[in-house]
């Protein structure tokens, strides 16, 4: 069972069911975890951008938290994917 990157409409996690890992949701996934680690790649870099400017006031601290803990949430989501296949 592969976690996939995204949850269901109700908001808990979606599996992927097959033994054809190429199949086109397989691909969708790696795709999708890819744009997020991506995403996070360029949050994090914004997130430092951010810290290290001390006239950057709340609100713009609060944007780059708010976005770092999204994209923590994605990243940890795609290590515990992937690590769940080598079990």
């Amino acid at each position: 069972m592969r976690l996939l990157p995204w949850a269901g409409d109700d908001g808990k996690a979606c599996y992927l069911s097959t033994d054809a890992p190429h199949s086109r949701l397989s691909q969708l996934a790696d795709d999708v975890e890819a744009a997020q680690l991506a995403s996070a790649e360029q949050v994090l870099a914004g997130a430092r951008a951010v810290l290290a400017d001390a006239k950057a006031g709340e609100r713009a601290v609060r944007f780059a938290l708010t976005r770092a803990v999204e994209s923590l949430g994605d990243v940890l989501r795609v290590a515990v994917s992937r690590d769940s296949g080598t079990r």
